[in-house]
């Protein structure tokens, strides 16, 4: 009976230690962002807007930390033309630390992941305008060649021309 009340208090000590830790609040709301960032991206366009929209003035009513999260979550996980790199980014900065749990943790995550799709965005754009000179290049070597075909041909036709005239003659 007394190890049963020994349990019992242990474990009624452990939860309320996990009931008074000032992390846990934190820790709900991410996931709670985090649900309806998830449920969110996989509804239609005008319903993405509409959750954007709502983040934004949110946040504009009160700039706290899980308004913070939620707009600058929202603007890296929604598709074009919703995402915005720059602008989550610089959301995420106040609250991005990796040492702190909740908020701080998540946003240091969130941060490296825009850092990440940025680079690969601007690497994917300068590989397209390459590609494009690249492309520019071709066809300027391929109209040169056809320029030198043609003179080639209209060479030969001269020469063959010029051989039946000669010909002609002769006969």
């Amino acid at each position: 009976m007394q190890y049963r009340c020994l349990v019992a208090a242990a474990l009624l000590g452990i939860a309320a230690c996990a009931a008074l830790d000032p992390r846990t609040p934190q820790i709900v709301a991410v996931d709670a962002v985090l649900a309806e960032v998830a449920q969110t991206t996989r509804t239609a366009p005008g319903e993405q807007k509409a959750a954007l929209t709502r983040a934004e003035r949110a946040f504009l009513g009160e700039a706290s930390p899980v308004n913070r999260l939620r707009l600058a979550t929202l603007l890296a996980s929604l598709p074009e033309p919703l995402h915005d790199d720059a602008r989550a980014a610089e959301l995420l900065e106040p609250l991005a630390d990796g040492n702190v749990p909740g908020y701080g943790r998540f946003a240091a995550w969130l941060a490296g992941q825009v850092a990440e799709h940025a680079r690969l965005s601007r690497e994917l754009e300068r590989a397209a305008r390459e590609r494009q000179v690249g492309d520019k290049e071709r066809d300027k070597r391929e109209e040169a060649l056809r320029q030198q075909l043609e003179a080639l041909r209209g060479i030969e036709r001269g020469i063959l021309e010029r051989e039946e005239r000669l010909r002609r003659r002769e006969n």
